[in-house]
């Protein structure tokens, strides 16, 4: 069967040039057309793993392709096209609107009616509007086309549920390091690379492109391509490709570093460590010398939302507000705008008031919750849902405490062996200042009144 003649794009057209092919990237000449050629995501595509069993004995059914850029979702829609026996049709939902997916639709439902499949490849479907994602529901219910989505964005959100209902799941994950020097060493030698061109490149070259790529094999290949074309002509013709050629091509120099090692660690540490001791000008280098590297900010705004709970806790209850603004304007806008609101999320924490007393608590509770597991909920504070609970003394003696004018009783709450336990200590800093003069006064009229 002829392959292609069953594939259908809104995006075809014809070359510039009949005599002489349009140019197109390293990535796009060296886009495997095979499982066997494909890299990363052995969790779904290696031997044996389920999402590999469905494309080799083509029983396909409509999913979604969720994971960060240049892992392969594209890539991955092309290769069960190329094995399917179904007819292939590949939408953008940046250029193609209700009516082009009607028309569309109607042609994958007269090919039911034939006997054929027809599988449809949205890619960023999170950017179809819900009238749009609506428009292939019935579609997709009757069995007319078998959906494949790729997104960068949690489809529980951005996908409707109903539409997510009928659809795998399947999470691709950023490629590792290995990974991506595996892809650069192949592009070095496949004739449709620079197989057919005499490359040096310096030592550890290929490690730094994989770094600086994030796990994003475009990006690795796209960086790879721009430093052999500023790589220097030899007299013996070959291209020698150095460290200061690299740099010259990506502009991040020696702040690389590898997001699973040592550096990464050190530095994050550096940046937690300078909120913690209210020095908020070594918080922000700490912070963009991160950023420079190629930090993604998502992960240091969740430390920055740890710390403010950890580190500041009730003695400033607005720094969890800060860092969780923060979160979403990270979301909504991305680096390099986020830069400021990060900025803004990490002065502001590192010149509150500091206070580790919920960490605390955390971690002493967590302690005796894990030693006590068998402690009995006291009778008093049990609901009596039943009458037998009713009989068997369930919630006899508790206390309402809006009854009572202090709004105050001295019931006991814990179980009967801890009723001694302290976690929740204020440091007394900032707005607990507040909340441990509260406390005090709470647990004197508790033991004045026991």
């Amino acid at each position: 069967m002829d392959q292609n003649k069953d594939q259908i794009s809104l995006f075809d057209a014809p070359a510039p040039d009949a005599e002489r092919p349009a140019y197109q990237p390293l990535a796009a000449r060296l886009r495997p057309k095979s499982l066997d050629q494909f890299v990363g995501q052995t969790h779904l595509l290696g031997k044996g793993a389920a999402l590999r069993r469905l494309i080799e004995s083509d029983q396909i059914s409509s999913m979604i392709f969720w994971g960060p850029p240049g892992v392969g979702k594209t890539t991955l829609a092309q290769i069960i096209a190329g094995r399917t026996q179904s007819a292939f049709i590949e939408f953008s939902a940046v250029t193609s609107g209700i009516k082009d997916i009607r028309d569309v639709m109607q042609k994958a439902d007269d090919n039911r009616r034939f006997g054929q499949r027809t599988i449809v490849f949205v890619d960023e479907i999170h950017r179809f509007n819900k009238a749009q994602q609506d428009a292939f529901l019935p579609f997709v219910e009757k069995g007319s086309i078998v959906l494949i989505g790729a997104t960068t964005e949690n489809p529980s959100f951005e996908v409707n549920a109903a539409l997510l209902s009928r659809c795998k799941v399947f999470v691709l994950r950023a490629l590792e390091k290995a990974d991506i020097v595996t892809l650069l060493e192949r592009a070095l030698k496949d004739p449709q690379g620079f197989g057919g061109e005499s490359v040096r490149m310096a030592e550890g070259t290929l490690d730094r492109i994989a770094v600086c790529a994030n796990g994003d094999a475009r990006t690795a290949l796209s960086t790879l391509e721009m430093a052999v074309l500023n790589g220097d002509l030899m007299e013996d013709g070959s291209l020698q490709v150095t460290h200061e050629t690299l740099d010259r091509c990506t502009s991040r120099k020696s702040l690389l570093y590898d997001k699973n090692g040592e550096e990464h660690y050190n530095l994050i540490s550096a940046l937690h460590k300078s909120m913690r001791n209210s020095d908020p000008d070594a918080a922000v280098y700490w912070l963009m010398r991160m950023l420079e590297a190629g930090e993604d900010p998502i992960y240091i705004i969740r430390r920055v939302i740890r710390f403010a709970s950890e580190d500041v806790g009730l003695a400033d209850p607005q720094a969890l507000q800060q860092a969780v603004a923060a979160y979403h304007a990270c979301h909504l806008i991305g680096m390099p705008e986020c830069s400021v609101h990060l900025c803004q999320a990490v002065v502001y924490v590192a010149l509150a008031p500091k206070s580790n007393a919920l960490d605390v608590a955390v971690m002493e509770a967590g302690k005796d919750a894990r030693e006590a597991l068998s402690e009995p909920v006291p009778l008093h504070l049990r609901n009596a849902v039943t009458g037998l609970m009713k009989d068997l003394d369930y919630g006899k003696g508790y206390q309402y405490a809006h009854d009572y004018d202090e709004k105050l009783t001295a019931m006991t709450c814990l179980p009967e062996d801890m009723a001694d336990r302290r976690y929740y200590r204020p440091a007394g800093q900032g707005c607990e200042k507040a909340l441990l003069e509260r406390l005090e006064q709470i647990r004197a009229w508790k033991k004045e009144h026991a």
